[in-house]
């Protein structure tokens, strides 16, 4: 009697459990990044600083900064714990111990349309969509 055999693995054909975790840390990164948009660029209170004029390679300066609330950072921290989370499950996905070339695979599973963000990224946010 002739069993029907298994269809071959296709590492292209990627879990729905799997599909959602990386929905999951592509929407919490580009949450992230628009949150990280609206916050100062230190954390911590500085008084900023200029080397523009100094005659170096990259000149940089910024401005003064009474740093992050104490609810921004602890937004900012809870996002980031979420995305660490998340971005876990994708890469721990027993899926990926089956793949020839898990790295391709996943870069793969990032251009699956039900795996992209929700929210369309901020203008000069680009990047956002390709990173996650």
């Amino acid at each position: 009697m002739n069993e029907p055999t298994a269809a071959p693995f296709d590492p292209y054909g990627f879990p729905p459990d799997l599909i959602a975790a990386q929905k999951r840390a592509a929407d919490l990164y580009a949450e992230l990044h628009r949150f990280q948009a609206t916050l100062g660029w230190s954390r911590e209170p500085h008084e900023g600083w200029s080397d523009v004029g100094s005659g170096q390679r990259r000149e940089s300066a910024r401005p003064r900064t009474a740093g992050w609330e104490e609810q921004e950072a602890a937004e900012y921290d809870q996002l980031w714990r979420e995305l660490r989370d998340a971005a876990a499950l994708v890469y721990t996905h027993p899926h990926w111990a089956k793949c020839p070339d898990a790295y391709k695979a996943r870069q793969a599973l990032k251009q699956v349309p039900e795996a992209l963000p929700t929210a369309v990224p901020e203008p000069g946010q680009a990047g956002v969509v390709a990173a996650a």
